[in-house]
């Protein structure tokens, strides 16, 4: 924080040492911190550049505080003025690098190797996002899914939508409650389907992030596709997926408040998506034998002797939510923001 406005610790501990005082010569400056006196005189004479210290006319070396709502104001005020500079030159450069860059085929698709590079890629792709990143998470991943990204945190902190599409696969390797639960908390969408065509990530409609093979145990290589028919393809593909996939409702999603016991409502989320029962079972960190007579034990209070049963009970309390029949939506479809997972 100090480096922002151009302070150093010495800085603030000088500018501290005037507090409660009118004005403090040199060697009473030295001795409140002792500083030696050569590197004290370089540190007066910056802060004087800066406008928190005045020195005083005299013939002994002294110096008086500017109040800081005074002082350190203007020199946010200064740093807001270069900012805003650099943000116009950024944009230029933007929109110059925008104008040539779809002259060569090879400006639009950026091929990376290795999973470090990928993932420190992916992560720099989804703190560029302004508006949505939208994702299909599947196998393979250049980083294990355990946690929520933090990159994903930050931006659904900032308003970012969040919208992803879980193969059912990615289900079984995924930590629930740290992960997928904590970023629905937080306002991620999230739909599952039995099988994805490929994993991505598309940022504002702007750039994408594909594993260049999707058949392998691990990522390997991955392309960035910038603004293109590719991209465009990717959009499509995100939106059919969206479309079709089934809302996915875990505990913590705002959809489930008041409405169903977490235990039971992650119990019932699991079983909308098809995952196998000993798949649930391990995901709610009980043993199959367990997991059955907690299932039966449900179905007893649905009054369901079938699992049919049972999924129209809970779809009629509202338990779950189905997949809409509906066209569409005009939103989900005039935007294809397909964008690998936030977990490459």
């Amino acid at each position: 924080m100090l480096d922002i406005i151009g302070l150093s610790e010495t800085d603030v501990e000088v500018y501290d040492a005037f507090a409660g005082t009118g004005s403090l010569t040199v060697a009473e400056i030295r001795q409140r911190t002792g500083i030696p006196r050569q590197r004290l005189l370089r540190v007066l004479r910056a802060l004087a550049e800066k406008g928190l210290l005045v020195k005083l006319p005299g013939p002994v070396e002294a110096y008086s505080a500017v109040r800081p709502e005074i002082a350190l104001e203007a020199m946010l005020r200064l740093k807001e003025r270069e900012l805003a500079s650099a943000r116009l030159v950024a944009d230029r450069l933007r929109e110059r690098y925008r104008a040539t860059s779809g002259e060569r085929p090879v400006d639009l698709i950026e091929v990376i190797h290795g999973d470090a590079l990928i993932a420190e890629r992916a992560d720099q792709l989804l703190r560029s996002a302004e508006r949505e990143v939208a994702f299909v998470d599947k196998p393979p991943y250049a980083q294990t899914p355990s946690v929520l990204h933090p990159a994903e945190r930050d931006l659904l902190g900032r308003g970012v939508r969040f919208r992803g599409v879980y193969e059912r696969s990615a289900l079984e390797m995924h930590d629930l409650s740290a992960d997928i639960e904590a970023g629905l908390a937080l306002g991620e969408e999230a739909r599952v389907v039995t099988t994805a065509p490929l994993k991505m990530i598309v940022v504002d409609q702007r750039v994408g992030l594909v594993p260049l093979r999707s058949d392998l145990p691990e990522v390997g290589a991955a392309l960035v596709i910038h603004p293109c028919a590719l991209l465009d393809a990717l959009g499509a593909v995100f939106a059919f997926l969206w479309q079709s996939g089934l809302p996915l409702r875990l505990p913590g999603s705002a959809e489930l408040a008041d409405v169903a016991p977490s235990d039971d409502a992650r119990l019932l989320a699991l079983l909308t998506t098809g995952l196998p029962d000993r798949s649930i079972a391990k995901q709610l960190g009980m043993s199959y034998r367990t997991f059955q007579r907690r299932l039966r034990d449900l179905m007893t209070a649905l009054g369901a002797t079938t699992r049919f049963q049972a999924g129209l009970q809970v779809a009629t309390r509202g338990w779950v939510t189905l997949p809409a029949t509906q066209p569409a939506s005009e939103e989900d479809v005039s935007e294809p923001a397909g964008s690998p997972s936030p977990r490459p």
